[in-house]
């Protein structure tokens, strides 16, 4: 990313009327797909922002399911939010999950990056956050979710990062690729058409008498004329 994308916009410009259009078509078609690339955004960064909402939505329902078990929301979230404890508390897991979905929508669906810098900012502060937490905290001792959580964020943002890197980047590539070649074929096509045909090219001289088989009497026998007249 608005219906078009420049995916299905690419299909419809090679399949409708192929390669072979006039410069004037052709152009027309690379201007409805530079259109349609401002309005929208592809398939697979589409994917791409929908599993990014998947991440924060799935660590929010694992740490509210974390908060029941533990003896009740209201009780715990007084704990972990108000009491926050680096060692002790699922908290910043969930709003490490928050600073990576803000921060991968703003940058690729937002902006539109075609850059993998800032997937590659999110994914090394998770990284690093979430192995000192280990490392410092007394998640392992709480229970299933201190092993849950933890794994459940670095998978994802790596699964965020391996999408990023090995689908939409690759692919978006390759549609600009073929918009450019698009593009190329217009500048080179004619920016004129042939003209029309002139009437000189069609232009015959009127017909002459005087190569004319049937030629008035008066002109083949003169004296025959003369002696009509005289009698």
């Amino acid at each position: 990313m608005d219906s078009l994308c420049s995916s299905s916009v690419d299909s419809r410009l090679t399949g409708r009327g192929g390669w072979g259009g006039g410069g004037g078509s052709l152009s027309g078609r690379v201007e409805s797909y530079e259109a349609a690339e401002k309005k929208c955004i592809s398939d697979v960064r589409r994917t791409f922002c929908l599993f990014v909402t998947f991440d924060l939505l799935f660590i929010t329902l694992l740490w509210i399911i974390e908060l029941n078990v533990n003896g009740g929301i209201q009780q715990q979230l007084e704990k972990e939010v108000l009491h926050y404890d680096y060692r002790a508390s699922f908290f910043d897991i969930f709003l490490l999950a928050v600073f990576r979905f803000a921060a991968l929508i703003l940058a690729y669906a937002v902006w539109k990056l075609r850059h993998w810098w800032a997937i590659a900012v999110t994914t090394a502060v998770c990284c690093a956050f979430l192995i000192v937490k280990v490392i410092l905290s007394k998640l392992l001792s709480q229970g299933a979710f201190g092993y849950l959580l933890p794994i459940t964020s670095f998978v994802l943002s790596w699964i965020e990062t391996w999408l990023l890197d090995f689908k939409v980047l690759p692919q978006e590539a390759q549609d600009h690729k073929r918009f450019q070649s698009l593009a190329d074929a217009a500048e080179r096509a004619p920016l004129m058409g042939a003209g029309p045909v002139s009437d000189g090219q069609f232009y015959s001289p009127p017909e002459s008498t005087a190569d004319s088989d049937e030629e008035p009497d008066d002109k083949l026998d003169p004296e025959k004329s003369l002696i009509q007249q005289a009698a």
